[in-house]
């Protein structure tokens, strides 16, 4: 009898957080249907946006939306055939939408990418690093791909803002960048907690965090996977390179917003993370309950934001997160 009491207890509360997601899906769904007023609408079709990894999935969506509200936007691949053919896609819907290839973890890539945009364009409005991977499924924890997800998710991430921080075009509504994240990479998270509360501390105020103190955290983390001793180190047990790669581009938007932030009016920069939830894409092996489409809004809308003066933070469903 207790055993059924507790069994309806757990589909009471099942129940009810599906209810409330799916309420707060639909308020995000009321407001993706009015246009951004005229008088708050800071881009035109010369504003360009490049979005990376951007021939599927999260990276495509934002792509398409994007365009659909005016702007210039570089799709890129690190495959360049299938680049082209998810840009036709768009281009022959009547988006204005140019392709290039592009592998952020490719120092020469990375290189020609950045001249070709100087050349072409002359430079830059918005940056969306939405290129990364997963390769932990459903309940697995495996370390095996730890390295590949630290260095694509953070190096690489950390790599192409590096890279297009000098292609950013002056502007009285700032430039922006956008960095594709997760709430599994909070400090203080629930199920991301780092447990080292010296470590915590120094990471958490602005004073103690440095891009030096960020790459030791990774690199001693991925010391540890090698020995097998990451989880006696005090990581997050669920997730867990995903989580840490994910807490390092976290850490590390919040250290360039602050830095970006002494910039002059007409020279700033400012950048955002945002966790698109678990979507129904590839990545996710199709198990998400996140549609792409509403996935990627968050993060258009942190891109046009008229409010320039977000940054550093992090967002999910057009809501603040606590990092």
């Amino acid at each position: 009898m207790k055993i059924n009491q507790e069994g309806k207890e757990m589909t009471g509360k099942k129940e009810k957080s599906i209810e409330k997601r799916e309420k707060r899906l639909q308020e995000i769904s009321l407001l993706r249907t009015i246009p951004y007023s005229d008088h708050q609408r800071w881009w035109s079709a010369e504003t360009i946006a490049i979005v990376t990894g951007a021939n599927r999935g999260i990276g495509f969506e934002f792509a398409r939306q994007l365009a659909g509200h005016g702007l210039t936007v570089i799709l890129t691949s690190r495959d360049t055939s299938v680049g082209i053919e998810a840009a036709k896609v768009l281009q022959e819907g009547g988006f204005n939408v140019d392709v290039h290839q592009l592998d952020i973890l490719d120092d020469e890539s990375v290189s020609e990418f950045t001249k070709w945009i100087k050349e072409k364009y002359g430079g830059v409005d918005i940056l969306i690093n939405n290129a990364g991977v997963n390769y932990n499924l459903g309940s697995g924890n495996s370390m095996e791909f730890s390295k590949q997800m630290i260095e694509t998710n953070y190096y690489g991430t950390k790599n192409m803002v590096k890279a297009m921080i000098p292609l950013m075009r002056p502007s009285a509504a700032g430039a922006r960048i956008v960095n594709v994240s997760s709430r599994l990479g909070k400090l203080n998270g629930r199920r991301s907690r780092i447990e080292d509360e010296a470590l915590r501390e120094k990471l958490s105020k602005l004073e103690t965090l440095s891009e030096e103190l960020i790459d030791n955290m990774v690199s001693t983390f991925l010391i540890q996977v090698e020995d097998n001793t990451w989880q006696s180190g005090g990581w997050p047990q669920k997730f867990t390179d995903y989580a840490v790669s994910k807490l390092a581009v976290n850490l590390y938007s919040v250290l360039m917003a602050n830095q970006l932030a002494e910039r002059a009016e007409g020279q700033k920069i400012y950048i955002n993370c945002y966790c698109p939830g678990w979507v129904r894409t590839a990545m996710t092996g199709w198990s998400g309950n996140v549609s792409a489409e509403h996935a990627a809004d968050t993060g258009v809308w942190l891109a046009l934001l008229p409010n320039k003066e977000v940054t550093g933070k992090l967002f999910a469903e057009r809501r603040e997160l606590k990092l």
